[in-house]
């Protein structure tokens, strides 16, 4: 009895040491600005999502500008980004861990910075082997982890099919979309698509309010089909708002007023709740941004540096909440430097964030207590809006070690049904 006892726990303690929690990306520090992070066949910033052989492009700003030396690392992942258990000479051609070479000083510009690129393949990391998650990670030279990024590889050997519906439901038909589905494959017998067949649905490039690991309702023949209401519901949001600063000495239709210090300040004209107000199509970029000047040539290092100064009324009671500017400018990342903070003697919340000279798309959002977002306490939700929507499918054989995306689907709720 006491034996048996004994082997109940040891297996016990075994199975929690082998429990592995999901990877976070590691959110660069204050001196590692722009993180733009795309595919080839991509026009926008974001987590790529790229075909297996695609290249990957990764720039960043180091802006004490005294050229550190930084190193790149990739790692796999299983579908819930825990480390998978195959060895990096199984997942890649060629090796990682090697020195970024490609880097520039900033040119004409008052804040000094670095400018670095990394392309994916090179002459070490010659390909990716299989599709799947992935973590690009950046070292400095004492080999502390400066950032991680996430991105997606896929292989065509599904068909997915993706649309926009209304909701069914009433209280939620005018301010949340949902996205019908189906997964199918000539090239692949998928076997109990209950567990070897999961899937992730991605609204605007914003991995965290993605929804995952749906299961198929029902099957017609080898097409497997989801057409959930609320499991698969988004809220809808309203389009983003937008600042364009590419030149950075001339004020713009919502660029109100602008200071020459040690480097330029915006001041933004003051955004209102529009929870309240009918919806009005806005034609935006989703969320995200794009770097650009008319003072220089080259972007990439003749780009200045400005302090956007943003400020926002708002009465209504956030009930221990916070409020923050929120887009793909930073990876939709929350924290100190996207958080509003009350002016009294102006009425208003403010803030003020280092961007580089560009397009930029952004919200404003509710960070609540318990940690969840609500995206339109300021914004509001209409069903109007238009978002972008992708559906990635993963499949794991029976016996297989690791998750493949084996196929991808988009839709545009521009074009939402009932």
């Amino acid at each position: 009895m006491i034996n048996r006892l004994v082997l109940t726990l040891f297996i016990a303690i075994s199975f929690s040491a082998l429990a592995q929690n999901p990877e976070w990306e590691t959110i660069p520090p204050d001196y590692i600005r722009t993180v733009n992070f795309k595919g080839s066949s991509s026009e926008f910033s974001g987590t790529p999502i790229i075909r297996l052989g695609e290249r990957l492009t990764l720039e960043f700003d180091d802006i004490i500008g005294d050229e550190e030396d930084y190193y790149y690392v990739i790692d796999y992942y299983n579908f819930d980004w825990t480390p998978t258990t195959i060895s990096k000479n199984e997942y890649l051609e060629g090796f990682d861990n090697v020195r970024l070479v490609t880097y520039e000083n900033s040119f004409n510009a008052l804040q000094l910075y670095s400018h670095y690129t990394l392309q994916i393949p090179n002459e070490d990391t010659k390909r990716i082997e299989k599709s799947g998650n992935y973590m690009l990670k950046i070292y400095n030279d004492s080999k502390e982890l400066m950032f991680s990024r996430k991105f997606i590889v896929y292989e065509n050997l599904a068909t997915v099919k993706a649309q926009v519906k209304r909701m069914r439901d009433q209280e939620f038909i005018n301010t949340k979309q949902s996205v019908h589905f189906s997964i199918s494959s000539d090239q692949l017998l998928i076997k109990n698509p209950d567990i070897a067949l999961k899937t992730l649905v991605i609204q605007n490039n914003d991995l965290n309010t993605a929804i995952s690991n749906l299961r198929p309702q029902y099957n017609i023949g080898n097409e497997y089909v989801y057409r959930y209401d609320t499991e698969s519901s988004f809220w809808a949001s309203n389009e983003f708002l937008n600042f364009d600063n590419k030149d950075v000495r001339a004020a713009t239709i919502n660029i109100k007023r602008i200071e020459k210090r040690d480097i330029y300040h915006n001041f933004l004209y003051t955004d209102g709740m529009r929870a309240f107000e009918p919806y009005t199509y806005y034609p935006d970029i989703n969320g995200s941004y794009r770097v650009r000047t008319l003072q220089g040539r080259d972007e990439d290092i003749e780009a200045e540096y400005v302090w956007m100064h943003f400020s926002l009324q708002c009465y209504e009671d956030l009930n221990g909440g916070q409020l923050h500017i929120y887009g793909n400018f930073n990876n939709y990342i929350l924290d100190d430097t996207t958080k509003l903070t009350y002016n009294k003697e102006r009425g208003v919340y403010e803030n003020e964030r280092l961007f580089k000279q560009g397009f930029y798309n952004y919200k404003y959002i509710l960070l609540n207590p318990d940690g969840s977002i609500n995206p339109g306490f300021i914004s509001g939700n209409f069903d109007k809006t238009e978002n972008e929507y992708t559906v990635l499918a993963y499949y794991r054989d029976i016996g297989g070690r690791f998750d493949r995306v084996i196929g991808i689907g988009s839709a545009n709720s521009v074009n939402i049904t009932n």
